[in-house]
């Protein structure tokens, strides 16, 4: 969850189906399986992708095509698929879907029959989706975080998340891959890398990294292998890949989203979230995912504040009259992307939008030391809470236990990189401790009170905006990633809401516009991201380069 502030193919499709379901018996993982590191062949020649006749498909155009006749649920889900078939374990390699639902093609004909005989549940009736790998499915499914730790250790039921989208009649497709544990085992680790699923690839330029952690879900969307996927963030892990890889992502405050039965880092700061092609696509998912959970505490502050739908806030004249905030201070480290976070501005001022630049917000950068020990003490707390939710399907019983199984099998978990962070979170004490506590007050008045909320309240704003991040980097297993800037921090330690949307390109490779504000404030958000997003049209498919030539 941490990304470090950092067709014509009938017969291959047949087959590939029957290995799908031959696999999921014999418990074999799926197209990504065990694939370490980028395909070195498929990065020396130019990659052939075959038209995709879903490509760029929106939620709206799915659900017209099947009350029309002219799709099912279940030729969709044929036809994702196949595209997965196509790009994840051949051709680009994506290594974006780490392990496939068998039941998916059974469940998308029951939705199809029920769709004739009583009609649809939601926008998402029939949709194949994605979910990220540390989001427990009661199924089939394994649920590992991309850990080899976690092999076998099967939930016995779905998580809140899982179970909204299946009661909103959502098609599980699978599941997606991750950076390992959501990137918080070690400092100097590759985004998208998991023992389990190998190295996650950037669509756009192949040997470029995705972000993470969850990358896999961000590719996924990006390169058309699902209509939604669902991700999750502890600090940068929804926005950073979306706006590395030129989709939309929507982080929403802290209890909108049910964390239970996700695999955890920090219930102060962890959320699932949408990932889209669309701003309106990830509006109508996150109405499927809000909602209050008793199992959940830091859900029940979300009863007074949730909607219904989202989809209403979509107002393509809300920039007119918006008073918005720039963080220079989230800027400056790519003069390429500060030339386009200048025509966004620009843009936006046009469409009537008044433009407060640069916003102090004195506080930025002075937690960061704070965060980090905020997360390390809970990542060893919530993780054996996460272990005891699985009860006897539980492989793991501690941070301890996983870290004595990386050690015993270095050589698949350990190759690239440690797990320094695992051992510094295994040496803290518990949520009683005086460091613990001082530090999450530290991080809440600098993020809130001193920080977002201070800075708004003064200068009246309804949101501020930022660069999401750096175009992405050259995947580097040796030395880690390159991460040189970003503004996912204020809004995650403040557990507030953070939406971005594609901003354009940097030769090849996308970047992205951020949006975020109080807390729920994901309506007022959503309207101002699709109001940029109706006024550019920056969102383009991906062209699966093998490099980038310059």
């Amino acid at each position: 969850m941490l990304a470090r502030d950092p067709v014509n193919m009938k017969s291959s499709r047949r087959q590939f189906l029957k290995t799908v379901a031959a696999g999921a018996a014999a418990g074999a993982l799926t197209p990504a399986a065990m694939a370490d590191t980028p395909d070195a062949e498929s990065n020396r020649k130019d990659i052939q992708v075959a038209p995709f006749e879903l490509e760029e498909a929106t939620l709206t155009q799915m659900q017209q095509t099947m009350q029309s006749g002219k799709y099912t649920s279940h030729q969709l889900a044929e036809l994702y698929l196949g595209r997965i078939h196509a790009l994840d374990g051949q051709g680009p390699s994506l290594h974006a879907v780490i392990e496939l639902n068998p039941d998916a093609l059974s469940e998308a004909t029951e939705l199809d029959h029920e769709r004739k005989a009583k009609g649809t549940r939601s926008p998402l009736h029939g949709i194949p989706v994605l979910i990220k790998d540390n989001i427990a499915t009661g199924d089939h499914m394994h649920t590992t975080a991309g850990s080899l730790a976690m092999m076998g250790a099967r939930p016995s039921i779905d998580s809140a998340v899982v179970a909204r989208l299946r009661a909103a009649g959502a098609v599980v497709l699978g599941k997606t891959n991750l950076s390992e544990w959501a990137n918080l085992r070690s400092s100097h680790s590759t985004s998208g890398w998991s023992a389990r699923g190998g190295q996650t690839k950037m669509p756009y330029v192949l040997d470029r990294n995705p972000s993470g952690s969850s990358s896999g879900s961000g590719v996924a969307v990006a390169a058309n292998l699902c209509a939604v996927s669902v991700g999750t963030e502890t600090d940068g892990s929804i926005v950073s890949p979306a706006g590395q890889n030129g989709i939309v992502g929507i982080k929403p405050t802290v209890g909108l989203v049910s964390r239970r039965g996700i695999i955890p880092i920090s219930h102060t700061q962890d959320t699932a979230g949408p990932m889209a092609r669309s701003v309106a696509d990830a509006a109508a998912l996150l109405s499927v995912l809000a909602g209050v959970d008793p199992d959940d505490p830091a859900t029940a502050a979300a009863a007074s504040h949730m909607e219904k739908n989202y989809t209403r806030f979509l107002d393509a004249g809300r920039l007119r009259g918006a008073r918005l905030g720039a963080v220079r201070k989230y800027a400056g480290y790519n003069l390429d992307v500060d030339r386009l976070f200048d025509e966004a501005l620009a843009a936006m001022k046009k469409a009537g939008a008044e433009i407060i630049d640069p916003v102090e917000i004195p506080t930025l950068g002075k937690f960061d030391d704070q965060e980090l020990l905020v997360l390390l003490y809970e990542l060893k707390a919530d993780l054996k809470a996460y272990f005891d939710w699985l009860g006897a399907n539980a492989t793991m019983h501690s941070l301890k236990d996983v870290i004595e199984f990386n050690e015993k099998h270095k050589d698949t978990e350990m190759k690239y990189f440690g797990q320094e962070l695992f051992l510094q979170a295994e040496s803290k004490g518990d949520l009683s401790s005086v460091e613990y506590r001082k530090a999450l007050a530290d991080c809440g008045r600098m993020s809130r009170t001193d920080g977002m909320d201070a800075a708004m309240d003064k200068l009246k704003l309804d949101a501020l905006v930022a660069p999401t991040g750096n175009p992405a980097w050259l995947t580097d297993l040796v030395n880690g990633d390159h991460f040189t800037g970003g503004s996912s921090t204020l809004a995650a330690v403040a557990g507030y809401p953070h939406i971005t949307v594609p901003m354009g390109f940097v030769w090849e490779l996308p970047v992205g516009l951020s949006f975020f504000g109080r807390a729920w404030s994901e309506g007022t958000l959503i309207a101002l991201a699709y109001a940029y997003e109706r006024l550019t049209t920056l969102r383009r498919p991906p062209r699966f380069l093998p490099t980038l030539a310059i």
